[in-house]
């Protein structure tokens, strides 16, 4: 028979296990892809509403600029 090493009774030790997860909790929440997103990316119209959030976020700052630069004028 074969000795037990050091190795194999510390992993027989730890007792490599896991707690069951717990449906009834109100912390869980749904797992997998895209049910992370505060959107649905899946319908028709996302992809315009998608680049026309980027457009305002990044052309909103040069709007304000001009608009800024020319109220005084």
């Amino acid at each position: 028979m074969r000795m037990p090493t050091v190795a194999n009774q510390i992993v027989a030790r730890r007792a490599f296990s896991s707690t069951r997860m717990q449906l009834a909790s109100p912390y869980h929440y749904p797992e997998g892809p895209r049910s992370n997103l505060p959107f649905n990316p899946l319908t028709k119209m996302f992809a315009f509403r998608f680049w026309g959030f980027m457009a305002t976020g990044f052309f909103l700052p040069f709007g304000v600029a001009v608009w800024q630069l020319n109220k005084n004028q």
